[in-house]
């Protein structure tokens, strides 16, 4: 680590992004306790999670990258043991029905899908009724309609007013669940912002596509700010204008002029993707 400075605010979910050994892992660790910092000043809930006491413990919920549940007990069986760790725990159904396992509650933990098992995850990090939780990762290797089911339920957690800490390595998770993200790259902080202002994201000028008319050529297009750029042979254009109305107006008049059908135009700011590859994938 080359040092980092991160501030974390009550409510909010936080995610932090980075490619793969850049630090994130050992942040999270050093956050949670589980491994010990070299220098600096670290404070989560008001305390130094190197020498964390029983009390702070129990205000933190973890949800690991990867984990095995007691595959020979149920669902509910599983959550009712681990909430004897702790001295006020939520009530047992109240969290099956918040992670959405209430019509598996008594289903053996081993014959649960993969997306089922990592909602057993979640509630077993809930049971304690934690201030903060950290999900590392929670929908890797889930299909597209498992992965917007947990993107609700750590919604709901949002909603009962819980701090989340979110790693994840998929732009559109991100983008749809966090109020800020940091993104990190060889142990140093890069940017950090909401996911529509991170690294200008904002500021940066729209890009207008569209595919030629097949009687059309590029040269025969309004002249605009940036020019017209020709992706591919398919006819495929690229327009980078900051001033999208007038740019848009100006097509659209060529357009009915000479007659032409343009169907697929679509205008949109740098995808949250896109500023996270220039980001991470600038020369150092």
């Amino acid at each position: 680590m080359r040092g980092i400075d991160l501030c974390v605010l009550r409510g909010e979910i936080f995610a932090f992004l980075g490619p793969n050994g850049a630090g994130k892992t050992t942040t999270v660790e050093i956050l949670e306790g589980h491994r010990q910092r070299t220098a600096g000043v670290v404070r989560v809930l008001g305390a130094d999670p190197g020498r964390p006491g029983r009390r702070w413990r129990s205000r933190v919920g973890v949800v690991l990258q990867s984990s095995r549940v007691e595959p020979q007990l149920s669902v509910r069986e599983c959550i009712e043991l681990y909430a004897g760790y702790y001295p006020a725990p939520r009530p047992v159904p109240e969290v099956i029905e918040l992670v959405g396992l209430k019509k598996r509650a008594q289903a053996r933990c081993g014959d649960l899908s993969a997306g089922q098992q990592r909602r057993v995850d979640v509630a077993l990090a809930l049971i304690g009724d934690p201030e903060l939780v950290f999900l590392d990762e929670p929908t890797t290797g889930f299909d597209p309609s498992a992965r917007r089911s947990a993107w609700d339920m750590v919604d709901g957690l949002r909603q009962l007013g819980k701090t989340i800490f979110l790693t994840t390595h998929y732009m559109d998770e991100a983008e749809a669940l966090a109020d800020r993200i940091a993104i990190i790259r060889a142990g140093m902080i890069l940017a950090e912002g909401t996911p529509a202002t991170l690294g200008g994201r904002h500021r940066a000028a729209y890009q207008i596509t569209f595919t030629l008319p097949e009687v059309a050529t590029a040269e025969q297009l309004p002249a605009m700010n940036g020019g017209a750029q020709v992706l591919d042979e398919s006819g495929r254009v690229l327009i980078e204008s900051e001033q999208v109305m007038p740019t848009l107006r100006a097509l659209s008049e060529w357009a009915i002029e000479r007659g032409h059908d343009i169907s697929d135009l679509s205008v949109r700011r740098p995808a949250l993707e896109d500023v996270y590859l220039d980001l991470t994938e600038a020369p150092r």
